[in-house]
């Protein structure tokens, strides 16, 4: 017991290190960063109505907040939450390290009772103590919670390798919530699916799964058709396809209806992308139509000028797609999409909110005005220029959690070409295809932004570890019988 107690040290410095570091933001930056998105959030929570362009689920938890009439509550609730979710990546790195080194196998495999806890400590410091990761938790933003709450779902499905009815339905639930949070989470319901039928999880788990993720879904909509007429979850649904399309659409190709001829993208500033032009500039079409991106109009033209583009131009698409993608892995930051957007999520020394911005926080909470205190921003500015993440990293994270499964394709001095895939499809696949998809769904749906990286990275840390171990082993002097049904219960990673 007591080395068990002691394993855990490793992990108890980086979680004491997370936890310190997130008190001196609060304590130097007390209010949280401001993006574009954030006065839709604060309406929307202040209003209690589902938002017109992204579901609500993020406003639900300003709401739950709203009480306390603080800001400083609302950032430290978001890095409470930041840190719940590597205390989530420990414990499922854990589970599945000790499922493959039993802590009572004696002789010279004692030593081993180490090596789960040192491998999920290490496997949280990207999840914990990156600068951008903590600035992150720290904006008016739904996404932190996002990824707690898909991370939630992912840990429901390995938790045994079987999964339960129940196990299935906290999956379906944690993955609609998580998709009320953020449109992105939508499509990730059918990884979640296809790693449980991999997993053999039954009918049971997987028809759990698929109903509690409708139900949350369909009352949503319901709720958005009670207030605005349309049963669907925003007014939005194709300006953001949209923007993607304005990186290669060409109207000369395109040949475009003439009433669909005002949706041709124009550009006049080379320093802001296509997509954020198309939206929000001078350059954007909207401007030019009645409801802007939240009347029907707009929503209809844009939707149908944007399948009509990916048709005409796939391969333009296409590559769009992957360049943008592929942009997650360079290792140094790009102003992008806006020379000022990819400087939201870090630390200034000095911050302030326009007239407007103030008077949307003045509804919410009285200390909404940015502020500055010293000595602890200075603390945190010290940390910011030494403690980051290049997107490298990212990408080294996703390859090894691809090619570790094949570490195990020798075993009991036999080789067996089949064992790495079976291993990896019953474990990494789903955090890796989770990874994988929070990267690619935003570059083919809308545009690359610096903040939809961050999300991805604790999925490529689990996905790492489930495929680098190998499958569960029996407990010291566990018998045949015994070993059989433990095995039908047995914790992730297996």
């Amino acid at each position: 017991m007591r080395v068990r107690l002691i394993a855990h040290v490793p992990f108890a410095g980086v979680l004491a290190a997370a936890i310190w570091i997130r008190v001196i933001v609060v304590l130097g930056y007390p209010a949280p960063s401001w993006s574009g998105d954030s006065p839709s959030y604060l309406k929307d929570a202040m209003n209690l109505r589902p938002g017109e362009t992204r579901p609500s689920g993020y406003p639900f938890l300003l709401r739950l907040i709203e009480p306390f009439h603080s800001f400083t509550v609302v950032v430290a609730v978001q890095h409470a939450i930041g840190v719940l979710t590597g205390v989530l990546v420990y414990v499922l790195v854990l589970r599945a390290g000790r499922a493959a080194w039993p802590p009572d196998r004696p002789g010279r495999w004692a030593w081993r009772v180490w090596l789960p806890a040192l491998l999920a400590a290490a496997l949280t410091v990207p999840v914990l103590m990156p600068v951008h990761q903590i600035a992150l938790e720290h904006m008016l933003l739904s996404d932190s919670l996002f990824t707690f709450l898909l991370l939630a779902a992912v840990a429901a499905v390995l938790w045994r390798r079987r999964s339960t009815w129940w196990l299935g339905a906290l999956a379906g639930m944690f993955a609609a919530f998580a998709a009320l949070t953020r449109s992105a989470g939508l499509p990730l319901i059918a990884v979640i699916l296809v790693a449980m039928l991999l997993r053999r999880a039954g009918w049971r788990a997987c028809a759990s799964a698929a109903v509690m993720f409708a139900l949350p879904i369909v009352g949503y909509m319901f709720w958005f058709q009670a207030e605005y007429g349309q049963f669907q979850m925003s007014k939005s649904g194709g300006i953001w396809l949209y923007g993607r399309t304005a990186s290669f659409a060409d109207c000369q190709i395109i040949k475009p209806r003439p009433e669909l001829r005002i949706m041709c993208p124009r550009r006049s500033n080379p320093n802001i992308s296509p997509a954020f032009a198309v939206m929000w500039t001078k350059d954007s079409p909207f401007r030019d139509i009645p409801g802007w991106v939240t009347g029907e109009e707009g929503n209809r033209l844009a939707s149908e000028f944007a399948w009509a583009a990916i048709k005409k131009q796939p391969g333009d698409y296409a590559r769009v797609v992957v360049h943008d993608t592929f942009m997650a892995f360079e290792w140094d930051r790009k102003p992008y999409p806006t020379p000022w957007t990819y400087l939201e999520y870090e630390f200034h020394k000095g911050e302030s909110w326009s007239d407007k911005q103030a008077l949307v926080a003045a509804g919410y909470g009285p200390n909404g005005e940015p502020r500055v205190v010293q000595p602890w921003a200075g603390k945190v500015l010290a940390y910011q220029h030494r403690v980051w993440m290049p997107g490298t990293f990212v990408g080294v994270l996703l390859l090894a959690g691809l090619a570790g499964a094949f570490l195990h394709v020798r075993c009991g001095g036999r080789w067996r070409p089949l064992r790495p895939f079976t291993h990896w499809g019953t474990g990494a696949l789903l955090p890796w295809g989770t990874s994988l998809a929070l990267l690619v769904i935003p570059a083919a749906t809308a545009d690359f932004d610096y903040r939809y990286v961050l999300p991805a990275v604790p999925f490529a840390c689990v996905a790492l570890a489930l495929a680098l171990l190998p499958p569960a082993r029996p407990a010291s002097g566990q018998d045949e019988p015994a070993l059989r049904q433990t095995r039908a219960k047995i914790d992730v990673g297996t």
